[in-house]
């Protein structure tokens, strides 16, 4: 049963240049173990702290995903990969500096600390440096990784507009308690 949606936050932010207290306020909600929906370089993600496995377990209940399915997470900078994989091959290296940030995803040996649930007990991490500002900018607030798992039910098409956001999603996100939504709407300045 779908609760009515009490904590949904909206917030329309310059996709260009998101303000300060507009991540802020992202912030706050992911620290504090809530989800948010925001623009990535394609499309909507739900992100929530990757360290925090209820957290991710929320992502999971929202998105109708399997558990056997693991979550990408995004990173700031690069430096911040030593909390998530166990070593960084210099292909791996070298990879980065000609395509990060950007839409690329790279699969590492995950470190056996990070949450069972964001790996899908798989030992392996997908990591990507986003390019989209509104992304990157979570990302460095958080100085921790975020997750980036598309803003759909499992199997559904992602949405790249707002107005293709599914209204179950919104729904669930909101009732998934105690939790936030921040979503952030593209809107031209």
């Amino acid at each position: 049963m779908i609760k009515k949606q009490k904590s949904l936050k909206i917030i329309q932010v310059d996709p260009l240049n998101p303000s300060h207290d507009q991540i802020l306020e992202a912030y706050r909600i992911v620290k504090n173990g809530g989800v948010i929906m925001f623009p990535t370089q394609h499309l909507y993600g739900l992100g929530a702290e990757a360290l925090n496995i209820k957290a991710i377990d929320k992502v999971f209940e929202i998105k109708q995903r399997p558990y056997n399915k693991p979550l990408l997470v995004l990173m700031h900078e690069q430096k911040d990969l030593t909390m998530l994989v166990q070593k960084i091959p210099s292909t791996a290296i070298r990879i980065m500096e000609c395509f990060w940030p950007g839409a690329l995803t790279i699969v590492f040996e995950a470190k056996k600390v990070l949450p069972a649930n964001l790996t899908a007990g798989t030992g392996k991490i997908g990591v990507r440096m986003p390019q989209h500002p509104v992304a990157l900018a979570l990302a460095k607030a958080l100085k921790s990784p975020i997750t980036a798992t598309s803003a759909n039910i499992t199997g559904d098409s992602g949405c790249t507009k707002v107005s293709e956001i599914d209204p179950l999603i919104a729904a669930k996100a909101a009732s998934v308690q105690p939790s936030s939504m921040l979503h952030m709407i593209f809107r031209k300045f």
